[in-house]
């Protein structure tokens, strides 16, 4: 590894409105699929880190949960989560959609947060190939008045169009420092939670509006053997928890359709990303009113360690 005198790590945080591509923005910048992506908003619960590693930068990125109006305990934590991210990073993301017309509320109250942090941040277009580039002016010449960004970076998340100059900019402001990963990691979650939001993912992709929403994986068992035949496999038992009996028929579908297609598609994500096969099986079960439950949203939100984290591995890399 090169001396901290030549080499840049630090934290970033991405945060912007739901369903403006954040997550599919960081899984490109990786390399690897980190955070799940759906044509639904809302999909990004927790702040899922993402680690960029090159022989002369170190680059700890979080997804954060969409800025939406809270309605359940649920959600508001989710805001809180994207929020607190600011604590303690180095950098801020600001990503925001190239056909937007207005600053709408939930931009302006980004603006307002990232005002109080006095954190550098980078407002970053996306969907830049949806436009054409007489609107991209217009909606840099927008938020140019209302904050001042270290700088302005059109990209294209889904085509990867824009991902050097960004990279360029977050290094110029990121400070010299040590790796807080090793080379191979991409990513701080479990096996575990990995397989919890793929499973989720293909529930958000295959199920219809009112339902996703309503819904959490739980793990119950994840067991790693070897097979007669010298094979390694992974056992999971998972459930997903909805809201209502009727959301419980839908997932489950007809003849236990809809089940297998989250199951299979869920399954073959898996066996790519772990290099093995799965033997999954899932189960519906029906916890009302679990979104308003402080105890279950502590728990889902009590696998993400990122502040404490920052700072505890700050500290032992601090140079006296």
């Amino acid at each position: 590894m090169k001396e901290n005198n030549e080499f840049k790590s630090g934290f970033v945080s991405i945060v912007g409105r739901t369903n403006v591509g954040k997550s599919t923005l960081i899984n490109g910048l990786v390399g690897e699929k980190v955070a799940i992506t759906a044509n639904k908003t809302q999909t990004t619960r927790t702040a899922i880190k993402a680690i960029l590693n090159d022989e002369s930068y170190q680059i700890v990125l979080t997804d954060t949960p969409g800025i939406h109006k809270p309605k359940t305990k649920l959600n508001e934590t989710m805001i809180e989560t994207a929020f607190s991210s600011f604590s303690d990073v180095d950098v801020i993301l600001f990503l925001i959609e190239a056909d937007s017309k207005e600053i709408g509320r939930g931009d302006n109250r980004i603006i307002e947060k990232i005002k109080e942090s006095k954190k550098p941040c980078i407002l970053v277009i996306n969907k830049i190939d949806l436009v054409d580039k007489r609107e991209i002016l217009k909606i840099i010449e927008l938020y140019k008045n209302e904050y001042d960004f270290k700088a302005i970076v059109p990209v294209s998340a889904s085509k990867k169009q824009g991902f050097d100059d960004l990279l360029k900019e977050i290094l110029l402001l990121l400070p010299n420092g040590p790796k807080y990963y090793d080379d191979e990691e991409y990513t701080d979650q479990t096996m575990r939670q990995i397989t919890e939001e793929i499973i989720r993912e293909k529930a958000l992709k295959l199920l219809n509006d009112e339902v996703p929403h309503g819904i959490y994986i739980e793990v119950e068992s994840f067991k790693e053997r070897t097979t007669k035949q010298g094979n390694s496999i992974i056992d999971v038992d998972a459930t997903i928890y909805c809201l209502r009996e009727s959301h419980k028929g839908i997932i489950i579908g007809k003849g236990g359709s809809m089940l297998k297609r989250i199951a299979s598609s869920a399954r073959v994500d898996l066996e790519k990303m772990f290099d093995t096969k799965i033997n999954l099986k899932v189960w519906v079960k029906v916890k009302e009113n679990w979104q308003e439950n402080d105890s279950l949203v502590k728990k889902i939100f009590g696998k993400d360690n990122w502040l404490r984290y920052v700072l505890k591995e700050r500290k032992k890399y601090e140079i006296c």
